[in-house]
């Protein structure tokens, strides 16, 4: 909700990643939707670890790493190993690459990274493994988390030695269901029942094992990745380009139809400032301010959307807005969009708490940082019923309070006395130093009415 804003053209992923498409997929019927997908994106350049970090994951360690002939080798230094990660977390993917592993060698392909605490010193959660443990008694594509999650002791076999192997990793759902190919051949599904103990978010890492003390690698190469949106398995289907499907279309309605805008309505601003293109609602730079609203009202609902933000964009998710009561925001209320990863230092200002994305605006901080860079897409849930707002960024809970109990600005109505029904919005702010193009893009726009 920011009042002014500078934003420029996409990015894709700061710069650290550039995006190509990818034509070798998992060849199983499951998996042939995702093959021709143009949203592949290249982790690895074949020349330079840009990207890759060996700080910041569960394992940490001492192993080399090095750049020969287009792959990336890992190999132990003085019986320690360790990990490669990208610089960057991830939720929901496939994760693609080519492997040659030394025989005997362990290795593997971690997802869901996080230090094992905090800056605060709180714990996090765990991530899990895919097992590349290519020794007498190890396993290939077994699913491990400090302990086993899922044995696999007859992949071995399907393991070409002395050969590159294609392994791919797809972890969809907010209570992950890990899939694993090696070759083309479907040969794990693995779902998680639970998420206590472990993280929704983190780096992918690529591990040399230590202990052996030898000159055995593991090699890496042509590490690419596809991103998907965060959603509930129970709930959604996804397809190659990230668009979601109700499993049970009368309990979750698809509010944006991927076609046009039909059941919104522009307030303020003219027709240009919306753009829909294959199944993405974007608003470019034309079009002056203002924001489109849901025809129909809401009072007890859930709600989830994803969104896409060029640097410095600044736009919000207004929920119960009233129609005949002012700015949305407060005759509401307004879950922030900022690009708060640019805002401070290109504006040389300071956010407030409430103005970081995820806040509820003129509130409630976002207990933590969940936004990517500007170029990816990001995942909001909202559940509001009776006075009681719970908010998730990318499947991590920025909030769950009573509206009656948190603060409102000076001159501000309390919830208690704002619209306890309204209309969906999404704030077009219009900035005023904007490229050609599109600064915010919507997608994946389902609300579900609860019962009372």
């Amino acid at each position: 909700m920011m009042r002014a804003a500078i934003c420029s053209s996409f990015l894709i992923l700061a710069g650290t990643i550039s995006q190509r498409a990818i034509s070798q997929e998992p060849k199983g019927q499951q998996s042939k939707r995702f093959e021709d997908s143009e949203n592949w994106l290249r982790l690895f350049d074949g020349a330079s670890l840009s990207g890759w970090t060996t700080k910041g994951g569960r394992y940490d360690g001492n192993a080399i790493w090095t750049i020969e002939d287009g792959a990336i080798v890992g190999r132990e230094r003085k019986k320690q190993g360790g990990l490669l990660y990208t610089s960057q977390r991830f939720e929901s993917f496939v994760f693609s690459l080519d492997t040659k592993i030394d025989y005997p060698f362990d290795s593997g392909i971690f997802v869901h990274m996080l230090p094992r605490k905090n800056a605060a010193g709180v714990a996090n959660g765990k991530g899990m493994q895919v097992t590349l443990d290519y020794r007498p008694q190890g396993e290939i594509a077994g699913i491990y988390a400090d302990g086993w999650l899922f044995h696999n002791p007859k992949v071995k076999d399907k393991w070409q030695r002395d050969e590159w192997n294609r392994v791919i990793v797809r972890c969809t759902g907010k209570t992950p269901l890990v899939e694993v190919w090696l070759n083309g051949e479907k040969v794990t599904e693995f779902a998680r029942q639970t998420n206590e103990g472990f993280t929704p978010t983190g780096l992918i890492g690529v591990q040399v094992h230590g202990g052996r003390q030898d000159t055995t690698a593991a090699r890496f190469k042509d590490v690419r990745l596809l991103e998907l949106p965060v959603f509930d398995r129970v709930d959604f289907t996804v397809n190659a380009d990230g668009l979601l499907t109700a499993r049970d279309a009368d309990r979750w309605q698809r509010l944006f139809n991927g076609k046009d805008l039909d059941g919104w309505e522009i307030v303020g601003g003219t027709e240009k400032g919306y753009v829909v293109k294959q199944g993405v609602l974007g608003f470019p730079k034309q079009g002056g301010g203002g924001y489109l609203r849901t025809k129909d009202d809401y009072k007890d609902f859930a709600l989830r959307l994803d969104f896409r933000l060029a640097p410095m964009a600044n736009s919000g998710l207004f929920l119960r807005g009233d129609r005949e009561g002012g700015d949305p925001a407060w005759s509401g209320c307004e879950v922030q969009i900022l690009d708060d990863h640019n805002w401070e230092k290109v504006t040389k200002s300071k956010l407030l708490p409430y103005q970081f994305c995820g806040g509820l605006y003129g509130s409630v901080a976002p207990s933590t940082k969940a936004l990517h860079r500007p170029g990816r897409w990001n995942s909001y849930e909202a559940h509001y019923a009776g006075s009681r707002i719970r908010v998730e960024l990318n499947g991590q809970l920025l909030y769950d309070v009573d509206t009656k109990e948190v603060k409102v600005p000076r001159g501000v109505k309390p919830f208690a006395e704002r619209a306890q029904s309204g209309f969906i919005g999404l704030q077009r702010h219009a900035p005023a130093h904007v490229a050609d193009g599109n600064w915010i893009e919507f997608r994946n726009i389902f609300v579900q009415r609860l019962k009372q």
